[in-house]
């Protein structure tokens, strides 16, 4: 995945082989309404109940804001969407200078463990050498179709 810096909060997004939305961006508080557009558009698309939606939004948004606070200098947020039955699994990632990982003891981490049905997160050394790339996965069920 690229990890360039994005310039004048640039935004890209890629539709993947596997179905999926890659959503690429400047690692900036100011880019999170797109993420939770994209999170939002996606559960509402798999006919996600509302409480779904809300909660499947809150976590991305969630996920984002914690990687944007840990982030290097300019980097790049990716976030992954991708559909299987009845979930919508997240893969976020950024590039950092820190090898920590999000810490599962903060407030924000236990409301996104409230909000999903499974998350995880991990720390590898960057694939250029320099850094270190912070990652967060979340699977989000689907507690019910919209009666329509």
């Amino acid at each position: 995945m690229p990890t360039d810096a994005r310039t004048n909060n640039e935004v890209g997004v890629s539709q993947l082989e596997d179905e999926g939305v890659e959503l690429r961006m400047s690692a900036d508080p100011t880019q999170l309404s797109i993420a939770r557009a994209v999170a939002a558009d996606i559960a509402m698309r798999q006919d996600f109940d509302l409480d779904s939606i809300e909660d499947l939004k809150l976590a991305v948004d969630e996920t984002c804001s914690t990687l944007i606070t840990m982030a290097a200098h300019k980097a790049v947020l990716s976030c992954r969407f991708v559909v299987n039955d009845d979930a919508v699994h997240v893969h976020a990632q950024v590039s950092s200078g820190s090898s920590a990982p999000p810490d599962r003891e903060s407030f924000g981490w236990r409301v996104l463990t409230a909000l999903v049905d499974s998350v995880t997160t991990w720390v590898d050394p960057a694939s250029t050498g320099d850094g270190h790339v912070v990652h967060i996965d979340l699977v989000k069920r689907s507690a019910g179709a919209v009666n329509g």
